[in-house]
């Protein structure tokens, strides 16, 4: 998935740090040179000085190719203006912008290219679970002590894995089917259990990839 997070103060660098790890094309946007120095090496993002406001630096990070566009600076009419231009002049599939004042809330509709508006005062987990839904594969987070990473797939409407039982499903050693959740319940996942489309099926691993596991259940 490529990304463009526009603002590199705190909130957007930690989104873009979240989506980078997950192996996510990510570019960092921000028109402060001193912070875009500060924070290169340390995340995993290309990092581009501009005003993510102007058409010509959003075409230069990529916007024409990009699958979401995170609105994240502390200032609601550059997030409106961002999200404007990310779905009206660059047609990018999913927008999402950070709320900053309550009062602006009702601005941050479809009428200004707002798919998500996500109010400051969120957890950031909700506001990478809007962002990484525009994937059907996402690793949501490492367990660093054990050494493991949980990792969501989806079944959809053309997945091989849709209709068959879990125990058809072959999976390589090593990846454990934590869970299946189905219409927002999470389903035991007995060997029996047959998989359907919209199915959300959690993964641990030690060692597979996104990819890896996109490849065993579509």
């Amino acid at each position: 998935m490529k990304v463009i997070v526009a603002g590199a103060g705190r909130l957007g660098t930690q989104i873009a740090e979240v989506l980078g790890a997950a192996r996510n094309q990510v570019t960092l946007v921000d028109q402060d040179d001193d912070r875009v120095a500060a924070l290169q090496g340390r995340v995993p993002a290309d990092l581009r000085i501009g005003d993510a406001c102007e058409p010509a630096v959003l075409e230069d990070a990529g916007a024409h190719a990009a699958d979401l566009v995170v609105a994240a600076t502390g200032e609601d009419e550059d997030n409106l203006v961002v999200s404007l231009l990310a779905k009206r002049q660059f047609k990018v599939p999913r927008v999402i912008a950070r709320v900053n004042d309550e009062e602006n809330a009702w601005l941050f509709t479809h009428h200004w290219g707002v798919d998500t508006a996500v109010p400051a005062a969120a957890p950031l987990v909700s506001l990478i679970e809007e962002a990484t839904s525009a994937s059907d594969t996402v690793a949501l987070l490492r367990l660093s002590k054990a050494g493991v990473n949980v990792i969501e797939t989806t079944i959809g409407a053309h997945s091989q894995a849709a209709g068959h039982a879990l125990a058809e499903v072959a999976v390589p050693p090593g990846l454990v089917i934590a869970t299946v959740v189905r219409a927002g319940e999470p389903l035991a996942p007995t060997p029996e259990l047959e998989l359907r489309e919209g199915d959300e099926i959690l993964v641990v691993s030690h060692s597979a990839t996104e990819g890896e596991v996109h490849a065993i259940f579509q």
